[in-house]
């Protein structure tokens, strides 16, 4: 797609990107009302002093048409750190044109030039963007399953744990 162009985001895209989150939401069928992401938490966390993920955004002709939110997460066997796909999401209206696929292969891209040895990413069981995936070349990790803790089961473990001494 030679008039798609692939950036780094900006402050200035924070309403861009809760827009997209919610587009996101709203695609794996979940209520809007799940998502408490703000403006404020994406410049906050995104683009202050310690960003704790990046995001590419894809635009043609001015318009923002996905964007792929991504996080460094160290991989212990490898002694390196790898990156973390945690959102790619494009508009309905220009899936299937290679947006999603231009915005993987420029995370990739950046994983090989930061000398990443790895881009890990999780899809919903029923999302046919499974074979998107494994078409780009990403194997799924049957031997593996995701585990989550929050809400009050977060709230009473940690109140479970032993004091840390400084």
């Amino acid at each position: 797609m030679p008039d798609l162009r692939i950036r780094f985001a900006t402050a200035e895209d924070a309403s861009t990107i809760v827009e997209f989150v919610r587009g996101l939401a709203a695609f794996e069928h979940e209520p809007l009302e799940q998502v408490h992401l703000t403006e404020a938490d994406v410049v906050r966390d995104g683009f202050g002093a310690r960003p704790l993920f990046e995001v590419l955004i894809a635009e043609r002709d001015g318009r923002s048409l996905g964007m792929a939110l991504f996080f460094p997460h160290y991989s212990t066997w490898e002694g390196a750190a790898a990156i973390y796909i945690e959102d790619l999401y494009v508009v309905e209206d220009a899936r299937r044109d290679g947006v999603g696929r231009a915005l993987v292969a420029a995370v990739v891209r950046l994983a090989v030039e930061r000398g990443n040895p790895r881009v890990d990413l999780a899809v919903l069981d029923w999302n046919p963007a499974r074979g998107f995936y494994a078409r780009l070349g990403f194997a799924q990790q049957q031997e593996w399953l995701p585990y989550r803790l929050d809400g009050a089961a977060l709230r009473a473990l940690a109140g479970d744990a032993p004091a840390q001494g400084a």
